[in-house]
């Protein structure tokens, strides 16, 4: 194994240390504030984006779905509605087949933007999620369930980003014991300086477009997993 995979295995539970309970707990007030603030700067575009989706197409605003959070408990993520109605939300992105014809003209422009997870800034005021964190996981997905079980990960709050979302997005959705691999390594170096690096990340793959697949992804080239981890 190379030694740059190696620093991202990390298939046994973890203890957050008093140093990084401490931080957690001081990013909980963070992540309220930063919520609000958000939902203030962003209030006039939700409105926008909320009203462009019920012209471009028929159906609810808002998409609402069952996912697992902090200590294994459910909730429910909130995203502005990308796809038609008719579209099945049984199944895990990456698993799609012609995932373009279920999506929107306002919802194609809203996934690329990520603008869709905008309403997630009122989980942020709710506590139900972090700014930064691992995506949440829906019951069904079990092997990344499973994995994130082994590490415990569950002793922290998702996130509306993560170091997975920044180092692979949809092509390490379609490898879930590997993009568990990348939440381990966020659990065990959660920091400040960590999140601001995920922050800025995120910021430069949104601008960028990078890692954005929609659909079922087949026949995964091993050294596209591989620059992931570069």
């Amino acid at each position: 194994m190379k030694s740059e995979e190696k620093k991202y295995v990390c298939l046994e539970k973890y203890k957050l240390t008093g140093a990084q309970k401490l931080y957690v707990a001081f990013k909980a007030l963070v992540d309220f504030f930063i919520g609000l603030v958000g939902l203030i700067i962003f209030a006039i575009p939700m409105v926008i984006i909320a009203i462009a989706i019920k012209l471009d197409s028929p159906g609810p605003v808002f998409f609402k779905q069952q996912r697992i959070g902090k200590n294994g408990k459910d909730y429910n993520i909130l995203k502005f509605r990308s796809m038609s109605q008719n579209a099945r939300h049984d199944v895990a992105g990456y698993e799609y087949k012609e995932a373009s014809s279920y999506i929107t003209k306002v919802g194609n422009f809203i996934r690329k933007t990520s603008l869709d997870e905008l309403p997630q800034f009122f989980l942020l005021l709710t506590g139900k999620m972090s700014l930064i964190g691992y995506r949440p996981s829906q019951e069904n997905e079990t092997e990344l369930n499973t994995a994130r079980e082994k590490l415990d990960l569950y002793q922290i709050r998702p996130g509306i980003s993560g170091w997975a979302q920044v180092n692979g997005r949809d092509i390490l959705a379609s490898h879930p014991t590997l993009k568990a691999q990348y939440d381990g390594y966020y659990l065990q170096h959660i920091s400040p300086i960590l999140d601001i690096k995920i922050i800025l990340l995120t910021i430069y793959k949104v601008l960028s477009s990078k890692d954005i697949q929609e659909g079922m992804i087949d026949g995964l080239k091993e050294e596209k997993v591989e620059q992931t981890q570069k």
